[in-house]
């Protein structure tokens, strides 16, 4: 049932589940019949990064195809940094969560016999992706789990209401500060709870080049930081190589399925310009294609996907929500090269958590693209992040029913602050600018040092909570990729080009350890390095 924000409860039993993603929904159907209220900033289905995904699902299902490979495939992307554990679990868990989801509503692609059709994406060793509609698998997931919420009478759908702050006594939570979405300067709500499920998804928006809709501006990450929680691999950032360039903001998607289709990536003179740089070309991991569409943008030689002869007339029928956005910016894919460009697309930390899905602060539970359980490494497999999504939603909803969660009778004592300003529409303008031209695809000392300060300064100083949010995430990525001096993944310097085998090590920290770097970095003259912690 939908509440509006004048009824909230303030103090609840109920698991608050924040983000109405894949992960938030699917954490709520799971925990069915519990009472579950699901907070959602935007309306339900709509917001929700999820929803945007063209690719699909990974699962090996299909015969010849295991569990162990997808691992295999899996670790070999990850730079070294994969939790080789983490990624079996996850695989071995895709079967029963692909039919969770049929069960659901959700139409997956079938082949002439009756049985899942199975696409291929880059770096994948067989045919294991299923999709809908061949690129419209995000949209129909969020569209009937949406569907399967609001038939479920144990949820409590709260909509316009977006979380600020998160409060905690003695190590764990007690609550949240939230507030109307559409109004920031609005009076904030206090919700008392023991157990919250943060599933507010990524951070893309923090940049200015983004497949990412406005919502994923990293608060999630930001409210669990600025509450003590440890925060795991905050420097990788993955590019999609393939952004339409239509002049929109966020920048509408050409799928990496369009590649395994047999498009190729050509610059201005028609030239392929990939098989000079991986075995794969453009099936290679997307860090290597995203770099490789940069260099050609950057020499001025631009970068097209051609589907011309791979797809031709058939393109609208296989691909139709691309073929929208490019018909849409006036570009006919049929007959002409898509002009693409690298945008920020999945950040593979995030709030760290275990296998079951606990974060360092107790009650505090963090699903999909605002967590980091390992399973990504340095550089995320394609298809991986909405199976991860569903695999840790359930997981959650399991280790909750084992759980005796705190009922608080009583509100928490403090508002984290009573007043509320609208971000000043320039610091962010210049937020987003600095996050793509200092920690883009490409990285050095100097931006990363510009960037760090200008960072930091903003989070002390906004008077917006929601800026002052974006400025922790942003500074939370910044500081670790100035303190990560190798390439490794989606993380490359230009100064630092090679992978160093001393550095193969997860990043382990904390907001006050990147604070503590950005104050080493006041005074170049006698730099002073806050290591964080390494697991």
């Amino acid at each position: 049932m939908a509440n509006n924000i004048h009824d909230l409860t303030r103090s609840t039993d109920h698991v608050v589940i924040v983000g109405a993603g894949l992960a938030g929904l699917f954490c709520a159907l799971k925990l069915a019949p519990r009472p579950v209220t699901l907070i959602s900033a935007a309306p339900l289905g709509q917001g929700a990064s999820s929803a945007w995904a063209q690719g699909g699902i990974a699962a090996a299902m299909a015969e010849g195809d295991s569990p162990e490979a997808h691992a295999a495939d899996t670790v070999a992307v990850g730079g070294g940094l994969v939790n080789e554990a983490v990624a079996l679990g996850i695989a071995r868990e895709a079967g029963p969560r692909i039919y969770d989801l049929l069960a659901y509503g959700v139409p997956f692609d079938r082949d002439l016999e009756g049985r899942l059709a199975m696409g291929r994406e880059a770096a994948h060793s067989a045919r294991r992706i299923v999709h809908v509609r061949g690129d419209g698998a995000g949209a129909a997931i969020i569209a009937a789990l949406s569907e399967a919420v609001r038939r479920t009478p144990s949820i409590r759908i709260i909509e316009g209401l977006a979380a600020e702050a998160l409060l905690t006594e003695d190590g764990a939570v007690t609550g949240l500060q939230l507030r109307d979405a559409d109004n920031p300067t609005a009076r904030p709500i206090l919700l008392a709870s023991g157990a919250i499920v943060l599933a507010t998804g990524g951070l893309g928006h923090l940049y200015a080049v983004t497949t990412n809709p406005r919502e994923a501006g990293g608060s999630g990450l930001a409210i669990a930081a600025r509450a003590g929680a440890v925060i795991a691999d905050p420097e990788f950032v993955q590019f999609h190589p393939t952004a339409i360039m239509a002049g929109r903001d966020p920048a509408p998607l050409a799928t990496e399925a369009l590649r395994g289709e047999g498009a190729t990536l050509i610059n201005g003179r028609g030239e392929r310009f990939m098989t000079a740089r991986h075995p794969l070309a453009e099936l290679a991991p997307r860090d290597i294609v995203a770099r490789g569409v940069f260099a050609e943008i950057a020499a001025g030689r631009g970068a097209f996907l051609d589907a011309r002869q791979a797809l031709g007339a058939r393109f609208a029928q296989r691909f139709p929500t691309v073929h929208a956005s490019c018909i849409a910016a006036g570009i006919d894919p049929v007959s002409q090269a898509i002009p693409i460009a690298p945008a920020a697309h999945y950040h593979m930390g995030g709030v760290a958590v275990d296998a079951r899905g606990r974060s360092s602060i107790d009650g505090l539970w963090a699903a999909g693209k605002v967590s980091c359980t390992g399973a990504h490494g340095a550089n995320r497999l394609a298809s991986n992040s909405l199976l991860e999504a569903v695999v840790y939603a359930a997981r959650i909803a399991e280790d909750i029913a084992g759980c005796a969660v705190p009922s608080l009778a009583r509100l928490p004592d403090a508002l984290v602050t009573s007043h509320g300003a609208a971000p000043d529409a320039a610091a962010v303008k210049r937020l987003r600018t600095m996050m793509s031209a200092r920690v883009g695809v490409i990285r050095d000392d100097d931006g990363l040092t510009d960037a760090v300060r200008s960072f930091a300064a903003l989070e002390r100083e906004a008077a917006s909570i929601a800026l002052r949010n974006m400025a922790a995430a942003a500074l939370l990525v910044t500081a670790a990729a100035w303190i990560r001096r190798e390439s490794r993944g989606a993380h490359f310097r230009l100064d630092h080009p090679a992978e160093l085998p001393a550095l193969a090590q997860r990043t382990m920290t904390t907001l006050a350890a990147m604070r503590e770097a950005a104050d080493g970095l006041a005074d170049r003259s006698t730099p002073r390095i806050a290591q964080p912690l390494m697991a």
